[in-house]
């Protein structure tokens, strides 16, 4: 690739987040199906053939935006587990960073979390794994903490469900200018989930890993949400 396909790749790249944030906005504020693509070149101010020569169709802009989601928590996921920390620390860094997110992409994730049915076909299937994918890292850090005995027998699935609700309700009553910031949120949140799984026997350290057997879980719908300190 030469200099110029380089400078003007970049350039692409730039003006194709840029239609993707716009179009976030547009969407969260009139809902997918709501908006017309006439409507989303007006507030790109491009033509149709812009908006599909730097997109495609119109589900695949919906993709786009639940792409930045999921690759901005997926990230934040990968730099957690990099750390090395103890099960309860972690943790709480995986929650700082999802309420991360929340903050930093509000529009993104309101529409990640109302407008994904209307992915079809392929799309809503890698929706789906993406979105397990994040799930499955929480439950096997609640898995790794009942092991090293910092977590007393609770069920994994189903406390990651609990501690995802948690976290994604604050889309509902977060705003930016709040009384409480992230990590200030993220740090309480942490306090209060891992107060109540750890195990008291142990104090400060690892103590034998807990014996009681867990009950598998039934599965039920995700939830997804988004907040803005």
């Amino acid at each position: 690739m030469t200099e110029v396909q380089v400078r003007r790749s970049a350039k692409w790249e730039l003006r194709r987040q840029a239609i993707i944030d716009t179009s976030a906005h547009v969407f969260a504020q009139r809902g997918f199906h709501a908006t017309s693509t006439a409507e989303l070149c007006q507030a790109n101010e491009i033509g149709k053939g812009a908006l599909y020569y730097y997109i495609g169709s119109k589900e695949q802009l919906l993709v786009a935006i639940h792409d930045r989601v999921m690759d901005e928590v997926l990230l934040s996921a990968d730099r957690v587990a990099s750390t090395g920390g103890t099960p309860p620390e972690r943790l709480a860094l995986l929650g700082a960073g999802l309420l991360d997110v929340i903050h930093s992409f509000p529009d993104h994730v309101w529409v990640f979390l109302h407008e994904f049915p209307a992915l079809t076909g392929a799309n809503a299937e890698v929706f789906r794994r993406r979105r397990r994918e994040y799930e499955q890292r929480v439950e096997q850090l609640f898995e790794e903490g009942q092991r090293s005995g910092h977590f007393r027998a609770i069920d994994p699935p189903m406390a990651a469900k609990a501690w995802l609700g948690m976290h994604n309700y604050t889309y509902l009553w977060m705003r930016a200018g709040g009384r409480v910031g992230v990590q200030d949120l993220a740090a309480q949140y942490a306090d209060i989930f891992v107060r109540g799984i750890s195990n008291p026997l142990v104090d400060g350290a690892a103590a034998t890993p807990p014996t009681s057997p867990v009950a598998p879980a039934q599965p039920g719908p995700k939830k997804r949400g988004y907040g803005a300190a």
